[in-house]
Protein backbone atom coordinates (compact mmCIF):
# COMPACT_ATOMS: atom_id res chain seq x y z
CA UNK A 1 0.00 0.00 0.00
CA UNK A 2 1.14 3.66 -0.71
CA UNK A 3 0.97 4.79 2.82
CA UNK A 4 3.68 2.07 3.70
CA UNK A 5 6.13 2.70 1.09
CA UNK A 6 9.31 4.47 3.04
CA UNK A 7 10.72 6.34 -0.39
CA UNK A 8 10.57 6.28 -3.82
CA UNK A 9 14.32 6.18 -5.15
CA UNK A 10 15.09 6.95 -8.63
CA UNK A 11 17.55 4.23 -9.91
CA UNK A 12 19.43 4.46 -13.08
CA UNK A 13 20.81 1.67 -15.03
CA UNK A 14 23.88 2.60 -17.88
CA UNK A 15 26.95 1.24 -19.51
CA UNK A 16 27.85 0.52 -23.43
CA UNK A 17 24.93 -0.71 -25.47
CA UNK A 18 24.59 -4.74 -25.75
CA UNK A 19 25.81 -4.89 -21.89
CA UNK A 20 22.46 -6.57 -21.34
CA UNK A 21 21.12 -3.40 -19.35
CA UNK A 22 17.59 -3.90 -20.48
CA UNK A 23 18.15 -7.36 -19.64
CA UNK A 24 18.76 -7.14 -16.44
CA UNK A 25 15.93 -4.80 -15.40
CA UNK A 26 13.18 -7.23 -17.42
CA UNK A 27 15.00 -10.16 -15.19
CA UNK A 28 14.24 -8.00 -12.00
CA UNK A 29 10.80 -6.51 -12.53
CA UNK A 30 9.20 -9.27 -14.09
CA UNK A 31 11.62 -12.09 -13.81
CA UNK A 32 11.85 -12.78 -17.64
CA UNK A 33 14.42 -13.69 -20.13
CA UNK A 34 14.29 -12.54 -23.86
CA UNK A 35 17.45 -13.61 -25.86
CA UNK A 36 16.19 -11.16 -28.42
CA UNK A 37 15.40 -7.69 -26.41
CA UNK A 38 15.85 -5.16 -28.85
CA UNK A 39 18.39 -2.18 -28.63
CA UNK A 40 16.65 1.03 -25.94
CA UNK A 41 15.97 3.81 -27.85
CA UNK A 42 16.18 6.84 -25.63
CA UNK A 43 15.11 5.68 -22.21
CA UNK A 44 13.28 2.75 -21.17
CA UNK A 45 11.23 3.07 -17.34
CA UNK A 46 10.00 1.04 -14.88
CA UNK A 47 8.89 0.59 -11.29
CA UNK A 48 9.36 -2.45 -8.78
CA UNK A 49 8.40 -2.09 -4.93
CA UNK A 50 11.16 -3.56 -3.01
CA UNK A 51 11.31 -4.40 0.86
CA UNK A 52 14.61 -4.11 2.61
CA UNK A 53 14.43 -4.85 6.17
CA UNK A 54 10.87 -4.61 6.90
CA UNK A 55 11.10 -1.13 4.95
CA UNK A 56 9.30 -1.05 1.83
CA UNK A 57 10.70 1.60 -1.36
CA UNK A 58 9.51 1.93 -4.90
CA UNK A 59 12.07 1.94 -7.26
CA UNK A 60 11.99 3.97 -10.50
CA UNK A 61 14.58 2.24 -12.77
CA UNK A 62 15.05 4.39 -15.52
CA UNK A 63 16.97 2.24 -18.24
CA UNK A 64 19.50 4.21 -20.42
CA UNK A 65 20.60 3.55 -24.20
CA UNK A 66 24.07 3.23 -24.53
CA UNK A 67 24.52 4.23 -27.91
CA UNK A 68 26.12 7.92 -28.80
CA UNK A 69 23.44 8.91 -30.65
CA UNK A 70 20.84 9.01 -27.85
CA UNK A 71 23.65 10.67 -25.35
CA UNK A 72 22.00 14.79 -25.68
CA UNK A 73 19.17 13.43 -23.20
CA UNK A 74 21.74 12.55 -20.32
CA UNK A 75 21.71 15.66 -18.00
CA UNK A 76 18.02 14.62 -17.47
CA UNK A 77 18.90 11.37 -16.54
CA UNK A 78 21.03 11.80 -13.65
CA UNK A 79 18.95 14.41 -12.04
CA UNK A 80 17.98 13.34 -8.45
CA UNK A 81 19.12 10.02 -8.72
CA UNK A 82 19.82 8.40 -5.84
CA UNK A 83 21.61 5.02 -7.11
CA UNK A 84 23.33 4.07 -10.33
CA UNK A 85 24.13 0.58 -11.90
CA UNK A 86 27.40 0.70 -14.09
CA UNK A 87 27.35 -2.32 -16.24
CA UNK A 88 29.65 -4.46 -18.51
CA UNK A 89 29.76 -7.67 -20.70
CA UNK A 90 32.22 -9.67 -19.14
CA UNK A 91 32.76 -11.30 -22.57
CA UNK A 92 33.75 -7.60 -23.75
CA UNK A 93 36.69 -6.15 -22.90
CA UNK A 94 36.18 -2.65 -24.88
CA UNK A 95 32.38 -2.34 -22.41
CA UNK A 96 34.76 -2.81 -18.90
CA UNK A 97 37.17 0.13 -20.18
CA UNK A 98 34.46 2.18 -20.88
CA UNK A 99 33.43 2.50 -17.05
CA UNK A 100 35.33 4.96 -16.15
CA UNK A 101 34.06 7.33 -18.93
CA UNK A 102 30.36 7.15 -17.69
CA UNK A 103 31.77 7.54 -14.05
CA UNK A 104 33.25 10.94 -15.11
CA UNK A 105 29.58 11.32 -16.98
CA UNK A 106 27.63 10.60 -13.84
CA UNK A 107 29.98 12.99 -11.83
CA UNK A 108 29.35 15.72 -14.22
CA UNK A 109 26.04 15.68 -14.16
CA UNK A 110 24.51 14.01 -11.07
CA UNK A 111 22.69 16.39 -8.56
CA UNK A 112 23.43 14.48 -5.35
CA UNK A 113 27.00 14.06 -3.99
CA UNK A 114 26.84 11.06 -2.52
CA UNK A 115 25.27 8.96 -4.73
CA UNK A 116 25.41 5.23 -4.39
CA UNK A 117 27.67 3.25 -7.28
CA UNK A 118 27.18 -0.25 -7.95
CA UNK A 119 29.22 -2.17 -10.94
CA UNK A 120 27.89 -5.20 -11.95
CA UNK A 121 30.16 -7.70 -14.26
CA UNK A 122 26.89 -8.89 -16.44
CA UNK A 123 27.07 -12.39 -18.99
CA UNK A 124 28.77 -14.84 -16.49
CA UNK A 125 26.59 -17.14 -17.55
CA UNK A 126 29.05 -17.27 -21.03
CA UNK A 127 32.05 -19.36 -21.45
CA UNK A 128 34.37 -16.93 -23.63
CA UNK A 129 34.67 -14.68 -20.18
CA UNK A 130 37.99 -12.15 -20.70
CA UNK A 131 36.73 -9.72 -17.79
CA UNK A 132 37.70 -11.41 -14.85
CA UNK A 133 36.03 -11.09 -11.55
CA UNK A 134 39.44 -9.69 -9.57
CA UNK A 135 39.47 -6.55 -12.26
CA UNK A 136 35.73 -5.71 -11.36
CA UNK A 137 36.74 -5.78 -7.69
CA UNK A 138 39.84 -3.51 -8.01
CA UNK A 139 38.09 -1.27 -9.95
CA UNK A 140 35.05 -0.67 -7.59
CA UNK A 141 37.35 -0.89 -4.93
CA UNK A 142 39.16 2.37 -6.44
CA UNK A 143 36.10 4.03 -6.90
CA UNK A 144 34.14 2.89 -4.03
CA UNK A 145 31.34 1.39 -5.82
CA UNK A 146 29.32 -1.98 -5.26
CA UNK A 147 30.79 -5.10 -7.26
CA UNK A 148 28.53 -7.93 -8.04
CA UNK A 149 28.57 -9.79 -11.23
CA UNK A 150 25.52 -11.40 -12.55
CA UNK A 151 23.62 -13.16 -14.96
CA UNK A 152 20.48 -12.01 -16.87
CA UNK A 153 20.06 -15.18 -18.32
CA UNK A 154 20.16 -17.59 -15.57
CA UNK A 155 19.03 -14.88 -13.01
CA UNK A 156 22.63 -15.32 -11.07
CA UNK A 157 22.76 -11.93 -8.43
CA UNK A 158 20.36 -9.90 -10.51
CA UNK A 159 18.27 -9.34 -7.39
CA UNK A 160 21.00 -9.35 -4.95
CA UNK A 161 22.67 -6.56 -6.83
CA UNK A 162 19.17 -3.92 -6.32
CA UNK A 163 18.97 -5.30 -2.85
CA UNK A 164 22.58 -4.07 -2.10
CA UNK A 165 22.46 -0.99 -4.11
CA UNK A 166 18.85 -0.27 -2.47
CA UNK A 167 20.06 -1.27 1.12
CA UNK A 168 23.26 1.21 0.80
CA UNK A 169 20.96 4.26 -0.38
CA UNK A 170 18.65 3.99 2.88
CA UNK A 171 21.57 3.62 4.83
CA UNK A 172 23.10 6.86 3.74
CA UNK A 173 22.15 9.85 5.43
CA UNK A 174 20.66 12.95 3.54
CA UNK A 175 20.31 11.06 0.34
CA UNK A 176 16.88 10.32 0.26
CA UNK A 177 13.79 12.35 2.23
CA UNK A 178 11.20 11.02 3.77
CA UNK A 179 9.28 12.95 7.52
CA UNK A 180 11.01 11.94 10.54
CA UNK A 181 13.48 9.41 8.49
CA UNK A 182 11.90 6.67 9.33
CA UNK A 183 14.44 3.51 9.48
CA UNK A 184 17.52 5.54 9.18
CA UNK A 185 17.75 5.92 12.70
CA UNK A 186 21.12 4.52 14.45
CA UNK A 187 22.42 3.23 10.76
CA UNK A 188 26.19 3.61 9.84
CA UNK A 189 28.08 2.82 6.97
CA UNK A 190 31.55 3.98 6.27
CA UNK A 191 30.57 5.73 2.40
CA UNK A 192 34.81 4.77 0.98
CA UNK A 193 34.19 0.88 1.52
CA UNK A 194 33.32 -1.45 -1.34
CA UNK A 195 31.08 -4.14 -0.36
CA UNK A 196 31.34 -6.87 -2.44
CA UNK A 197 27.42 -7.85 -3.43
CA UNK A 198 28.63 -11.34 -4.81
CA UNK A 199 28.95 -12.34 -1.11
CA UNK A 200 25.43 -12.15 0.27
CA UNK A 201 23.82 -14.55 1.80
CA UNK A 202 20.09 -14.19 0.47
CA UNK A 203 21.38 -14.87 -3.41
Amino acid sequence: MESDVLTTLKILIIGESGVGKSSLLLRFTDDKFDPDQPATIGVDFKVKALTIDGNTVKLAIWDTAGQERFRTLTPSYYRGAQGVIFVYDCTRADTFSRIGAWLTELETYATKPNIVKMLVGNKIDKEERVVQRSDGLKFARKHAMLFIEASAKTKDGVQCAFEELVEKIIQTPGLWDKEGQKGNAGVSLNSGSTVDAGACGSC
